[in-house]
């Protein structure tokens, strides 16, 4: 499965429940999607989150049905270590 980073603008400063995260995982198992951890800015206005999914299409319509923004959707295929080694995702 592809994963995909996803930078996420928020007009007010996100607050997370485990209710709301529940009801976001619940739709993304709906679409096929995984969502496997996010990072939030300073400010809680943004998050980019690292996602595992069969397309960027399934990603939208997941954030579509959770009332989320998904503002860019890049598909990511590896990682680059501080020592400039490189492996894939």
């Amino acid at each position: 499965m592809a994963v995909f980073m996803i930078e996420r603008r928020y007009a007010d400063q996100l607050e997370v429940t485990a209710a709301s995260a529940e009801g976001i995982n619940r739709i993304n198992d709906e679409e096929g999607v995984r969502w496997l951890y996010s990072f939030l800015s300073a400010d809680k206005r943004k998050t980019y989150c690292l996602y595992e999914a069969p397309s960027s299409e399934a990603i939208v319509r997941a954030a579509e049905r959770a009332g989320l923004p998904a503002d860019v959707i890049v598909e990511v295929t590896d990682t680059v270590q501080a020592d400039g080694s490189m492996s894939p995702v």
